[in-house]
């Protein structure tokens, strides 16, 4: 499942062709959801994609089926993900109408899709509710109209609930940080400390398994979704 990160527009040039440059995410900042992304967690996603003759999509609004340009560097600095880019004026009218955009100041960020590798992620002992993101799988960077997409954000979560349960009918367990990234999302909305003391209540601490107030972990989510 891809997920989003969202960051406020920063561009550093506009050229009279369509190309720009900036960063798509920053180290040290930690969003909405609670992550941080630590310096060198591009790497190995940047270094791959060169390897395999690939380029990482530039697309509008994360939608694969309107790509607007090609990044012609993307690379990690003392800052971030530094990127530039070259939108496809020639005959795009979305492209056309991201440039005029972005020369207007009207769009308010950039948003990398990106997926999280075993291992990719772990706790902030210091920071509770704050997980630092060490390793990512760059799939996308877009040019998005709100530096949070609420829309991509809530599509995110459905598949993410939707995964969850079928890793639960198959046997699976979740990580007691994986039980909190749901509950702190759509539809249940819960504050870190909620989430957490949701957990720590119904889940036994390290096992990932419900305790008495379900039969298996799947009965449990169907639970929180349904509110039984």
């Amino acid at each position: 499942m891809t997920q989003t990160y969202d960051y406020v527009l920063d561009t550093k040039s506009i050229g009279s062709e369509g190309e720009f440059e900036g960063h798509a995410s920053t180290f040290g900042n930690v969003d909405q959801g609670g992550d941080v992304v630590e310096p060198g967690a591009f790497i190995e996603s940047i270094v791959r994609s060169k390897k395999e003759g690939r380029t990482i999509p530039m697309l509008w609004q994360h939608k694969q089926d309107e790509p607007i340009g090609i990044w012609t560097d993307i690379a990690e600095d003392a800052k971030g993900l530094y990127v530039r880019g070259q939108l496809i004026l020639d005959g795009d009218p979305v492209a056309q109408r991201a440039y005029g955009k972005l020369k207007a100041k009207a769009l308010g960020g950039m948003s990398i899709g990106y997926r999280i590798p075993p291992g990719g992620i772990i706790e902030d002992d210091k920071r509770p509710g704050v997980s630092r993101l060490k390793t990512i799988d760059l799939r996308e960077i877009s040019l998005v109209t709100m530096p949070m997409n609420i829309q991509a954000r809530i599509t995110s979560v459905k598949a993410e609930v939707a995964e969850a349960i079928e890793r639960l009918k198959a046997g699976d367990r979740l990580s007691e940080r994986e039980w909190e990234r749901l509950l702190k999302a759509e539809p249940f909305g819960l504050s870190n400390s909620q989430a957490e003391r949701a957990v720590r209540i119904n889940l036994k601490r390290g096992q990932g398994d419900p305790d008495g107030t379900a039969t298996n972990g799947a009965d449990f989510l169907r639970a929180l979704l349904t509110g039984g």
